[in-house]
């Protein structure tokens, strides 16, 4: 295990509770040194951990963390499907979106769990990246967050 994947697990996110392959769409497309990872919501071992909207249902603490789970199981399809996240060179891009009430502005704060912890595992340089944060009537599943990324592997 590489020290990225140990700095996910002390961040008390286990490399063997991420998301499995699916019949209809791929967790990772790579076109040459790009490496696009599918939207992912709040599972933890199969089990979705925040539903609903932000922040009457689920609190702004909460979706941070789940925006947080969300990145990590990114980051576990990345050492499903590539063995390593030493293939990655930096994180390019983070979408982010927030299952929100109308009138909540501060989808930026709860996408900060997604940025915090990708800044934690790869460092300030290769952990930095454009961003952008959005709030959506709806997300699947009725889950408070989801979260997808674009990376740059190493040549």
């Amino acid at each position: 295990m590489g020290d990225r994947e140990q700095k996910l697990e002390a961040a008390g996110f286990p490399l063997d509770r991420g998301p499995k392959e699916g019949p209809v769409i791929d967790l990772l497309s790579v076109l040459g040194e790009t490496l696009y990872a599918s939207g992912q919501v709040p599972y933890d071992a199969g089990v979705l951990t925040s539903k609903g909207k932000v922040p009457s249902q689920v609190s702004v603490e909460d979706a941070t963390k789940a925006a947080a789970l969300c990145t990590a199981n990114i980051l576990r399809a990345i050492v499903l499907k590539l063995g390593s996240l030493d293939r990655i060179e930096r994180v390019v891009r983070v979408t982010g979106y927030v299952n929100t009430d109308p009138d909540f502005t501060d989808c930026h704060l709860v996408i900060n769990g997604a940025t915090n912890l990708l800044k934690e595992v790869f460092g300030q340089e290769a952990g930095r990246h454009a961003r952008t944060a959005l709030g959506m009537a709806q997300l699947p599943l009725g889950t408070s967050v989801e979260v997808e990324a674009i990376f740059q592997l190493k040549k």
